[in-house]
């Protein structure tokens, strides 16, 4: 790694926020009425040709000031208009995506001189569902009354605002294979009673609990399973009533004796970071935007932190409360888990989702705190023992690398570092921890093997980015939005393969 790249890497990269959606050239994206379209005279931009360039090109994509609301709603200014689209998010190019057939048709109706009404509020319904990413509504045409020259000036704006339906499908939490399917087949109702007989029985074999999790679990069971698994339960069915009553106090107890420390000059800092980053946690799910819930999430980050000095918080920790989150609210949501709003259930039952999940992501931190202390050492060494497996396994993707100077830790420092949450849909997270709960090690030393055959997996694509720009771009936004358990499955048995061939036997891989 050149002294150039490297000094950028930890403070100048702002990687792209999400796993899907690539920043697009708004020059590129918007549509414009016919024969309106401006003349762009600037130069053509020179192409990165290093992580330097690259990264100060790159912004990121959920930095979106009040300046830059401001620009939503009134007139850019000359300068600012040519870059408008950079600021908007990666996520709501991908939502405009999703709207287009919706806007097409719009527009088809906007060219003639007249206008009728019935062919508007026919699909009034559908141009009302798309809204912009900060909850304000996009203006449906039927509005504009038959006024053919105020249908265009609207559709102008509807194209320069950001839109989205309600949830798109990398949003859903559902698990996506399973969306429409038949009922539950002879297997899974075999291995759903397999899970409750071992749960029921008055000490839980916790080995062969994590035999039958390694390949999925039935999500009936799926919280209690990950209590257990994650060493927060005792395998002692008498006893579990009690410690959760006990730790549920002590979390509280905590929230009681520090958490009104949070404004004291010794941890403003940190909180004011988690209060920042919060609202950026899975931003496409309205579940994550409620008051109620970043304020929960807001107490987990800051009482770890302050418990934990040597790391204290840093950024990405944040990604990590949401699946324990997640999982344990479904206890009390059947469906629709994505809206459902949390201040609806008892006080009692958010008070528990709450200590269970700081617990919970407490015992996985102590598995991974090098990851989190000064300099991240635990993460450095993964991303270094990824280069050394993807060199003995992949040659040609490694040497491909070489050649555009594509330095590993630029692309795979996030993938350690929020163990592949921003490049997964959160439904595959889940599914992906149901075995790195099973795993002995999973989140700590089976995740090096997850993420070399995640990257091999994208090897086609890879090969194909004839230069260094692209690479990252492509590395930052790999299309994961339609993955669902099978592909996870499919990941997590090529990482085991890998892991059978070289965890026992490191110098396959190291040079």
């Amino acid at each position: 790694m050149t002294t150039c790249h490297m000094s950028h890497i930890f403070y100048s990269v702002q990687p792209v926020y999400g796993a899907q959606h690539p920043p697009l050239d708004p020059r590129l994206r918007r549509t414009y009425p016919k024969d309106t379209k401006p003349k762009f005279n600037n130069p053509k931009p020179k192409k990165a040709c290093s992580f330097y360039e690259f990264a100060r090109s790159t912004n990121d994509a959920w930095d979106i000031d009040d300046e830059e609301d401001e620009d939503f709603l009134g007139t850019p200014t000359p300068s600012s208009s040519l870059s408008l689209g950079l600021n908007y998010t990666s996520t709501q190019n991908q939502l405009q995506n999703q709207c287009d057939d919706a806007e097409r048709r719009t527009q088809d109706r906007a060219a003639p001189p007249r206008v009728e009404i019935q062919n508007l509020q026919d699909d009034q319904e559908e141009e009302l569902d798309c809204k912009d990413l900060n909850g304000k509504v996009v203006k449906s045409n039927s509005e504009a009354h038959l006024n053919s020259s105020l249908v265009r000036s609207t559709l102008q704006k509807q194209h320069s605002l950001p839109v989205r339906p309600i949830i798109p499908l990398v949003a859903r939490i559902s698990d996506q294979n399973a969306s429409g399917a038949p009922p539950m087949t002879v297997r899974e109702k075999s291995r759903l009673e397999k899970f409750k007989q071992l749960l029921s029985s008055p000490n839980t074999d916790l080995e062969e609990l994590r035999k039958h999790s390694w390949s999925g679990m039935p999500k009936e069971v799926r919280p209690i399973t990950w209590r257990l698994l994650s060493g927060y339960l005792p395998a002692n069915k008498e006893r579990r009533e009690l410690v959760l009553k006990r730790k549920r106090e002590e979390y509280f107890g905590f929230i009681e004796q520090y958490y009104h420390s949070r404004t004291d000059e010794h941890h403003k800092d940190t909180y004011r970071q988690i209060h920042i980053d919060i609202p950026r946690t899975n931003p496409l799910i309205p579940l994550f935007q409620q008051a109620a819930v970043q304020e929960v999430f807001e107490r987990i980050l800051f009482i770890w932190a302050i418990r934990h000095p040597a790391s204290g918080y840093v950024q990405g920790i944040n990604d990590l409360v949401t699946p324990f989150f997640v999982v344990f609210l479904s206890e009390f949501v059947t469906e629709d888990v994505e809206n459902f709003e949390v201040a609806a259930l008892p006080l009692d039952t958010q008070r528990n989702i709450e200590a269970d999940s700081f617990w919970c992501m407490s015992k996985l931190l102590d598995g991974i705190q090098d990851n989190y202390t000064f300099a991240q050492p635990g993460i450095q060494n993964k991303v270094k023992a990824l280069e050394e497996l993807v060199s003995r396994i992949d040659e040609d993707i490694h040497n491909h690398f070489k050649k555009y100077e594509v330095e590993y830790l630029q692309f795979a420092f996030r993938w350690m570092n929020n163990l592949l949450m921003r490049e997964l849909p959160l439904r595959c997270t889940i599914r992906l921890w149901d075995t790195y709960q099973a795993e002995a090690e999973g989140f700590s030393h089976f995740h090096l093997y997850v993420c070399a055959a995640f990257l091999i997996e994208w090897r086609k694509e890879i090969l194909s980015m004839v230069d260094f720009q692209g690479l990252l771009m492509l590395l930052q936004n790999l299309p994961t939005i339609h993955w669902g358990n099978e592909e996870v499955g499919l990941l997590l048995a090529e990482a085991y393969r890998l892991k059978y061939m070289f965890a026992d036997a490191p110098s396959h891989y190291k040079k």
